[in-house]
């Protein structure tokens, strides 16, 4: 998996990798602290995005 994802993933879904993820609203103001095998959080409600996109792996390649 490449550093930078755009894959969208949703709020509730299995963490796939480690990482930071910004949610996908295009402003960059909501990040987020993913740990493989945990549930992604649900964006705050003033956002206006649908779910969270890969911004900086943890340990690539694991």
């Amino acid at each position: 998996m490449s550093e930078i994802s755009e894959k969208v993933h949703h709020p509730g879904e299995i963490v796939p990798q480690s990482g930071i993820y910004e949610c996908d609203c295009g402003q960059g103001h909501e990040y987020s602290t993913g740990v493989k095998g945990r549930r992604f959080p649900h964006l705050h409600e003033a956002c206006s995005g649908s779910g969270w996109k890969l911004k900086a792996a943890s340990h690539p390649g694991l």
